[in-house]
């Protein structure tokens, strides 16, 4: 097979989990057609699998933004044309195929892995760019001419070429999270103006959200947001990359997408593959189109954080996830209700419109987050992580704002419960010898974050604010936290040897402390003891 033969439509790339577990390898339109017998994209991983997502998405948008699912031209005009669309294509309970394959095959000399003039996410004849070898474009190695993975998944031949699907695939990845080292190639671009970067792809800024269904259907729906989540506005005309032709110029600044299909096929990289034996060995890239992340809300999928304020209008920009937290304990910031975030993913908006509209009865909602993380100055991919949290889909109504605030406090009060354990471990260290303690503390807040994990997500998943009592619920959080807690300040304790108990005298800016387990114990058991003595403690 050429590469000119390789049309995503109908050759096997997008890998997919089947409901028994077993993955396939299905065309564009295959996985589209059985996205309901589907259990989710399983591709290399997971942020390769978030890039396809978004492709399936705009692919969605681009043609029910315009046609109904019967097939009939019918634009949406107002947020009631866009719940009732919606509503109709959840209900059908798969995707209506013959209008998606009307729409794809007018654009199928757009989806050859590299035809003659225009081919899928590539600019093709780019003469120009950083060249990279197939090691680099596999996520699972990336691996650059001056970075050699010490223990690479592939080597050899196999690290160095790959299969057209392969290929197809590690495209949308590359695009959506590539790092920042890939070099400018045109000259003059300082007197051009062209002088700023554009930094990682799109992706790789986000801190990535994404409701999760049982199967690849309602996982695709419960993400298609059809409406802007500022009052009755539209999204404006769909813009998918496919539809227009491909730009060569590198570093181009546009406007923030008013559009999804838009936003979600974004060519913040400028690539074109390199064939060899009918294997990819290769690719030139340079950088593509960007555009400034500050108050970018035609995202959807993000977490934000605050950035202050700009000629009196409240600035917020994308908030990548720490791979050292759990996602449970990002709550507020899932929710806006945090110190350092006042504005909601708007994939959670649109699921708050969508239920108190009734037009989805889903007990829960699961949400999946993911993130790449960078080296120095985002020259390099260092790792990659994924996190899931499910909870009760009524929590999101706004009858029960009242709920979220008092799951926000517990979560603070189990981050205080934490600290009194840290606090115990670094004393008991002192008492031993040890100056700081910073490494105790580290360990054992590992250790109380690890211990606390499944039973806090266990507790939120079970909470139903229909049916619950608010105060006892909570507490029952309460003291399974204390009791975890407790648990491990028992066995530090235990491991403290004679010298703990004995204690020593620490002297520290002319002051005197003493530090003995037994008397930090005591104080341990005191603080963790209520919310009142927890929330009487002073940062030290």
């Amino acid at each position: 097979m050429s590469e000119r033969e390789f049309c995503l439509l109908y050759h096997p790339w997008i890998l997919a989990m089947r409901q028994d577990g077993k993955t396939e390898e299905l065309s564009l339109l295959e996985a589209l057609s059985r996205a309901h017998e589907l259990k989710d994209l399983s591709g290399e991983v997971p942020a390769q699998d978030a890039a396809l997502l978004r492709f399936l998405l705009s692919i969605l948008h681009s043609v029910f933004a315009r046609y109904s699912p019967e097939g009939s031209f019918s634009e949406i005009r107002d947020t009631n044309d866009a719940f009732k669309r919606w509503s109709e294509l959840w209900e059908r309970g798969s995707l209506p195929m013959d209008i998606i394959t009307r729409y794809l095959n007018k654009y199928e000399n757009r989806f050859y892995l590299s035809p003659p003039e225009k081919s899928f996410f590539q600019v093709p004849n780019l003469g120009r760019g950083t060249y990279y070898t197939s090691a680099k474009l596999n996520g699972e190695i990336s691996e650059s001419g001056n970075k050699i993975r010490l223990f690479p998944q592939r080597t050899g031949r196999q690290k160095q070429q790959l299969s057209y699907a392969e290929a197809a695939r590690w495209v949308f990845f590359i695009n959506a999270f590539d790092d920042s080292s890939v070099k400018p190639a045109t000259r003059g671009l300082k007197a051009s103006g062209k002088t700023e970067s554009p930094g990682t792809g799109w992706l790789g800024k986000l801190g990535l959200i994404m409701a999760k269904g049982p199967n690849l259907f309602e996982t695709l729906l419960l993400n298609l947001v059809l409406l802007p989540d500022t009052g009755d506005s539209l999204w404006e005309k769909e813009q998918p990359s496919w539809e227009f032709k491909p730009r060569a110029e590198e570093r181009v600044r546009i406007p923030m997408p008013r559009n999804l299909s838009e936003l979600y096929t974004l060519q913040s990289r400028r690539i074109v593959l390199e064939f060899k034996d009918d294997m990819v060995t290769g690719y030139r890239m340079l950088s593509g189109d960007f555009f400034l992340s500050e108050n970018a809300f035609t995202e959807q999928m993000t977490v934000w954080k605050s950035t202050g304020k700009k000629g009196g209008v409240k600035i917020y920009t994308p908030r990548r996830h720490d791979p050292s937290r759990q996602l449970w304990r990002d709550f507020p910031v899932l929710f806006a209700q945090s110190e350092n975030s006042g504005h909601r993913p708007g994939i959670l908006s649109w699921l708050s419109r969508l239920k108190e509209k009734d037009l989805i009865k889903s007990s829960h909602f699961c949400f999946h987050i993911m993130s790449v993380k960078y080296g120095d100055k985002n020259s390099s991919i260092d790792d990659m992580f994924s996190d899931t949290l499910t909870f009760n889909s009524n929590l999101i109504k706004k009858a029960h704002e009242h709920w979220v605030w008092r799951i926000i406090e517990e979560i603070n009060t189990t981050e205080k419960l934490v600290r009194q354990t840290a606090y115990l471990a670094r004393d008991i260290a002192k008492a031993s010898g040890d100056k700081s303690g910073n490494t105790a503390v580290n360990l054992t807040k590992d250790q109380c974050y690890y211990q606390l994990d499944l039973p806090f997500r266990a507790w939120l998943e079970m909470i139903d604010p229909d049916r619950d009592d608010l105060d006892s619920t909570c507490d029952e959080w309460f003291f399974t936290a204390q009791r975890i807690v407790r648990r491990i300040g028992d066995e530090l304790v235990k491991k403290a040897g004679t010298k703990a108990f004995v204690g020593r005298v620490v002297v520290d800016n002319e002051k005197k402390y003493r530090y003995t387990a037994p008397e930090a114990y005591n104080r341990f058991l005191y603080k963790t003891s209520s919310r009142e003595a927890l929330w009487k403690e002073v940062k030290i």
